[in-house]
């Protein structure tokens, strides 16, 4: 039987595998032999059109090329709930001698399967955490082949969750810069704004990242100030994810509350094209909208559903909705 991944004895056992693969290059180098694995190609991961038009990633068979070496260059990124090892690989990544032997286009034929840019695709996965994970860690591993402190090459392990020097006791770990992502409310509507770099009608939650010393809510309350010339009087945590562009953030869901009386916008274009308020019907019809096609009159829309920006604007719709009942 196929256990949930709710079931806290699963989650524990599944935790400790991982983290004894990260720290043991012997038992992370025999998981990798009997695998699932994750390809990329300069960063664009391997998807699939499903039949309702969606991308979803694609899982291969790691054993079905074990007589290849280019599988000891993959990168540990989780397991399923059965304990088998999930590993992504760049088939593009010029820092493997293997890369010029690699035809992108024969191994898209051979899975039926073609690689995307993961940016322009985003909003067509059906499930987007494991090509996001993986993106990040590649392109980490990719920009941090010499140390920061003494220049020398560095080394990964074999799940490539670390880099290090010969002959060095500093490690690197990939990092992630924290950003917080604020739904500002006055009550009754949700603010939602537009950086002149989004598509047509898009419209989100305000982020801004962390300044030095600065806690979640100092950057909310600057952030929002700078942005839209709003006062927040208070901050409440929803939830967080990690977020691979440009580079591989940590994003801090907020919900932001201001007063009624002085909700007037004074937008900083610099930073945003737009920003504009919501009602809670507006906002209920802006969720059911899907991402235009190119060439479609312009609508308002909304992030997709894995992304944390919709969480914030859903929540708060269903926070509004049992308000009002």
């Amino acid at each position: 039987m196929v256990l949930s991944w709710f079931n806290p004895g699963l989650v524990l056992v599944l935790c400790r595998f991982l983290n004894h693969l990260k720290e043991d290059d012997v038992a992370c180098e025999e998981a990798v032999s009997n695998s699932d694995l994750m390809l990329f190609h300069s960063l664009k991961p391997l998807l699939k059109k499903n039949r309702d038009r969606t991308l979803s990633s694609v899982l291969l068979e790691s054993k079905l090329g074990a007589d290849l070496s280019i599988i000891r260059d993959s990168i540990l990124i989780g397991c399923s709930d059965r304990g088998s090892a999930h590993f992504c690989l760049d088939l593009g990544n010029t820092m493997f001698v293997f890369s010029a032997a690699v035809d992108a286009t024969a191994v898209e034929e051979e899975c039926a399967a073609m690689f995307v840019d993961l940016r322009k695709s985003f909003f067509l996965l059906s499930k987007s955490e494991a090509p996001l994970v993986s993106q990040a860690l590649l392109r980490w591993h990719q920009t941090h082949r010499f140390c920061s402190f003494s220049g020398k090459p560095t080394k990964r392990n074999r799940s490539g969750s670390q880099r290090f020097t010969e002959g060095s006791k500093v490690i690197h770990y990939p990092q992630m810069s924290p950003v917080v992502i604020a739904l500002v409310h006055d009550g009754s509507r949700c603010l939602l704004g537009r950086q002149a770099s989004f598509p047509p009608g898009f419209y989100s939650a305000l982020a801004g990242f962390c300044d030095m010393g600065e806690n979640v809510e100092e950057t909310v309350r600057r952030e929002v100030a700078e942005e839209v010339g709003l006062e927040v009087q208070s901050v409440t945590y929803s939830c967080s994810q990690h977020w691979p562009f440009p580079n591989s953030s940590f994003m801090i869901g907020c919900f932001a509350a201001i007063s009624p009386a002085h909700s007037q916008l004074s937008v900083d274009h610099s930073e945003l094209e737009d920003a504009r308020w919501f009602d809670l019907r507006q906002i209920q019809a802006g969720l059911k909208i899907a991402p235009p096609k190119k060439g479609d009159p312009v609508v308002t829309w909304f992030p997709p559903r894995h992304a944390i920006g919709q969480w914030l604007i859903a929540e708060w719709a269903e926070q509004q909705r049992h308000h009002l009942t």
